[in-house]
């Protein structure tokens, strides 16, 4: 997710221009001896594809494509596009910008959550703080985006998850901090959840989301945890549990195999970190693989994609992939 909008990037910038000497050095030393820190269960990470930062092309979320494509909505620059395993980016829809935005914590208007139907239905989140494009929206092969729920103007809608079974799904609001639920085909959406776990405590609460194992699993920025919250037989939420805590800017996750192992990114630290069920965890991958600011992460076959969005690094958003030892 994009810094709140109050926080200048004029500082960084200015940073990152006077330690120029120290950052050619460093490049200078990372051409002769390659850092390189991935860890098992990932190998063999690389850089599938470079984003133009000035274009506000930093990649938010991440679905897959059956034919090696990934599909990302770049948050700041209003669109949804898809990488070809060839690395080129093509853009599939830009989001109508509104006059006047107002998107809480931000105030700049955001492409955010992301899920893809069996069908090649695209489904994203956009907030802009306005009555008339805030919500959840729909790109069907072939077609044009279309609004198919609003959203109060108030929220950050994020995270998004598909249970196509339930015909439910489900978005998760970082500044308000709940789950929503909406009707596959659209409609009235519900507060699903509304758990004080999920609320914010300073900017970011519930961020990231995934449907697996009978569960709606949140990810809190705020307080960096990782949330499970069953779902009953008649489609309620149960009890929030906390599976995982002590992530410190967490972002996104993605489940390993079946089980309930997670590759979880961190976002300011520019990390990736698996969690074990049972309960150990360590660091996978890093900004020496070329991570910046990673913002979501996905898992097609035996490759990792995770794409960087260089929110606070201001360097190189990119799209990165790791091989997966199973």
């Amino acid at each position: 997710m994009p810094r709140p909008f109050h926080r200048s990037a004029r500082p960084a910038r200015a940073a990152l221009l006077s330690a120029a000497p120290a950052a050619a050095l460093a490049l200078a030393l990372l051409a002769a001896t390659p850092a390189v820190a991935v860890a098992p269960p990932l190998s063999d990470p690389r850089i599938v594809a470079h984003f133009d930062i000035a274009e506000h092309l930093q990649p938010e979320n991440i679905a897959l494509e059956p034919d090696g494509s990934v599909d990302l909505t770049f948050s700041l620059a209003r669109q949804v596009g898809r990488v070809g395993p060839d690395g080129r980016l093509t853009v599939l829809a830009t989001l109508p910008a509104p006059e006047h935005p107002a998107t809480p914590m931000l105030g700049a208007a955001v492409v955010s959550g992301l899920a893809r139907g069996h069908d090649g239905t695209l489904y994203f989140t956009y907030a802009t703080g306005t009555e008339d494009l805030t919500g959840l929206w729909r790109l069907c092969p072939g077609g044009e985006p279309e609004r198919i729920a609003a959203f109060p103007v108030d929220g950050l809608p994020n995270g998004l998850a598909l249970d196509e079974h339930a015909g439910v799904l489900y978005s998760a609001d970082s500044v308000l901090g709940l789950v929503r639920a909406v009707p596959l085909d659209g409609g009235a959406p519900e507060v699903w959840s509304d758990d004080a776990l999920l609320k914010p405590v300073t900017a970011f609460g519930a961020n990231g989301l995934k449907v697996h194992h009978g569960a709606v699993w949140v990810g809190n920025t705020d307080t960096g945890s990782l949330l499970r919250i069953p779902v009953g037989p008649d489609g309620t939420a149960g009890p929030v549990e906390v599976r995982a805590t002590g992530l410190d800017g967490f972002d996104d996750f993605a489940f390993v195999g079946a089980g309930d192992d997670v590759l979880a990114t961190l976002n300011p630290s520019s990390e990736v970190v698996h969690l074990a069920s049972d309960g150990t965890r360590h660091t996978v991958l890093d900004a020496a693989d070329g991570l910046s600011n990673p913002t979501s992460v996905a898992i097609g076959g035996d490759t990792v994609y995770v794409p960087s969005a260089a929110f606070f690094t201001l360097a190189d958003p990119n799209l990165l992939a790791a091989t997966l030892e199973r």
